[in-house]
């Protein structure tokens, strides 16, 4: 009876000594992965403002399951082949996106003056960009009742359903060729009717796009992207192709725009007459000149082209960026939080607390003592090819 007790446990023992082994198989697995996941996540995502790449690798009733999801198939494609090269078996349940399976509809414009674009699907969330009316926008995920979207200079992020209106392929083609209006004025609104004395439809911001359907010598009759027709005046908008041909981004167009802006609120996340931060107000200055740019200053930085201001301020022209910040130290990285316009004269214009401008001549009764101190360096992005990430709205086909 004793020996078969102890050849009893011995068995036991033997099963939990094989499964705690093989648990840590498991574990030591998974370090692999995850291991595998960061380099890959390093050499294809380091922006998540950007890209989407969440995968993780997790254990399920004994077996590892590769999940989560990315917007990046080609990052998808090479962590599969790296596991597989170290033979490593998994369930493969990374979701590419869009999420082709619950989006029928996986294109959008943004139907609202401004769409506030947020951190996180709640209106509680932190604001992180804006678009205006008629943005097109790739439709990545949907939540309830928010959308997981990537707006032309790639930045991702939630909008809820209430400020964009949903299509398909064909939808979206019929926009494009269909023509346009632009609207011009700081901001104002539309009618329902040709009389500004009558019910505005919706409120308007500079760099609001519609739909043209007829003119007449004062308004233009314009449908929104989700259906809703109204009248704006003229001395207020422009033909979109005409206003395309004519703009030309110069010294003294991005200058003269900048000014425009004067006063505006500073607007965390903001990039449009309703409020701007200061890298939303140089994304706007850029944009109602025909160029898209990044959108955040850590991101503006490493588009252009480089400006020597070692010996001084001497070859600064006008709307040229400066980025102010922490320098690089041993250990820590450059630190770039802020973002001006130079407009000639040793001025800049800026967003904090409001727009407004200042100075780099501590002489000057403007003088910006705090951001000159932390100025770090300087960009061009004027009659420069450096940095794919700058679009032209007369190469690139956005809104026609």
């Amino acid at each position: 009876m004793i020996k078969t007790s102890i050849l009893y446990i011995s068995a036991v023992t033997l099963v939990i000594l094989a499964a705690c082994e093989s648990q840590r198989d498991i574990e030591a697995t998974l370090q692999e992965i995850n291991a595998q996941i960061e380099d890959v996540r390093a050499d294809y995502a380091p922006d998540k403002r950007v890209a989407v790449f969440s995968a993780e690798a997790r254990q399920e009733a004994g077996q590892i399951i590769l999940a989560g999801e990315t917007t990046m198939p080609d990052a998808k494609a090479e962590l599969i082949q790296k596991l597989e090269s170290h033979s490593i078996s998994f369930t493969d349940s990374l979701l590419i996106l869009p999420d082709a399976e619950n989006l029928p509809q996986r294109n959008a414009l943004v139907s609202n003056s401004v769409a506030n674009i947020r951190s996180a699907p709640r209106h509680s969330a932190e604001l992180a960009t804006q678009a205006t009316l008629g943005t097109p926008l790739k439709v990545l995920k949907k939540e309830n009742s928010w959308y997981l979207v990537q707006t032309p200079d790639k930045y991702i992020a939630w909008v809820d359903d209430g400020a964009i209106a949903l299509m398909d392929n064909d939808g979206l083609n019929q926009w494009m060729a269909a023509d346009k209006i632009i609207y011009l004025h700081p901001s104002g609104f539309s009618y329902e009717a040709e009389d500004i004395q009558t019910q505005p439809v919706s409120d308007l911001v500079s760099g609001s796009v519609l739909q043209l359907l007829e003119e007449d010598e004062a308004f233009y009759h314009v449908e929104y992207p989700d259906g809703r027709s109204a009248y704006v005046s003229k001395t207020e908008a422009l033909s979109y192709d005409e206003w395309l041909s004519e703009t030309e981004a110069n010294e003294e167009t991005l200058v003269n725009t900048s000014k425009t802006l004067m006063g505006l609120p500073y607007l965390w996340g903001g990039t449009s007459f309703k409020g701007v931060d200061c890298s939303g107000f140089t994304k706007t200055v850029y944009f109602l000149n025909g160029m898209i740019i990044p959108r955040d200053a850590s991101q503006q930085v490493h588009s252009g082209q480089d400006i020597d201001t070692s010996t001084g301020w001497a070859a600064m022209q006008p709307g040229d960026l400066l980025f102010f910040g922490t320098a690089a130290e041993e250990g820590n990285a450059e630190k770039v939080v802020h973002v001006g316009m130079w407009i000639g004269n040793n001025e800049f214009i800026h967003s904090a607390g409001r727009v407004k401008i200042n100075s780099v001549d501590e002489n000057a009764s403007n003088f910006d003592a705090y951001n000159t101190n932390r100025f770090l360096r300087a960009k061009r992005l004027l009659n420069t090819t450096t940095g794919g990430d700058i679009l032209d709205l007369k190469q690139v086909k956005l809104y026609n």
